[in-house]
């Protein structure tokens, strides 16, 4: 029978496992974004996104409870400080894990585990007002996938060489 067999154990005791997601717990507040095993980041994002909702009320209760987890007061203050602060409107998904390959060493799959906010090069596009969002739809509409997509990269393309152009002549 499988009871209890939906904890990915890391190949360790329970004290050990405890001791190495409240270590890497802390190292993701503290750091914004950690390097580790594929594993042990897909148990860590089980470990903390439940660490970060508590944090988004802020109160000595979920102080106290996440405390009990972490057992850092620097990354107590950083979660309940900066963190909740830019998680607070979010339903949900804090951290992303992307996979970088594999460890040269022992052949280990590693990813990059990160807070979603905390990202520039993903959030730069974005609007930061969260105000007119378009819908993507999945069929229909205009124009058609590749290359519509070519048409209008060319055209970004020649915009901003056109641009560069014009500021050149002005100076």
């Amino acid at each position: 029978m499988r009871h209890g067999d939906k904890v990915n154990a890391l190949g360790r005791k329970y004290g050990h496992r405890k001791a190495l997601l409240k270590n890497l717990a802390g190292a993701l507040i503290e750091h914004k974004r950690i390097n580790t095993t594929l594993a042990k980041a897909k148990a860590l994002r089980q470990y903390v996104e439940p660490l970060i909702t508590k944090a988004k009320t802020d109160s000595v209760a979920n102080r106290r409870t996440v405390f009990s987890y972490l057992q850092n007061k620097e990354a107590i203050k950083e979660l309940f400080g900066p963190i909740a602060a830019k998680v607070g409107d979010r339903p949900g998904g804090y951290v992303r894990v992307i996979k970088t390959g594999f460890r040269r060493g022992d052949g280990a799959e590693t990813a990059m585990i990160e807070l979603v906010d905390f990202n520039e090069v993903y959030t730069a596009g974005k609007q930061q007002d969260g105000g007119s969002r378009r819908r993507r739809r999945r069929r229909g509409g205009k124009g058609g996938g590749i290359a519509a997509a070519a048409v209008t990269t060319a055209a970004a393309a020649t915009a901003v060489a056109t641009e560069d152009t014009i500021a050149e002549e002005e100076e």
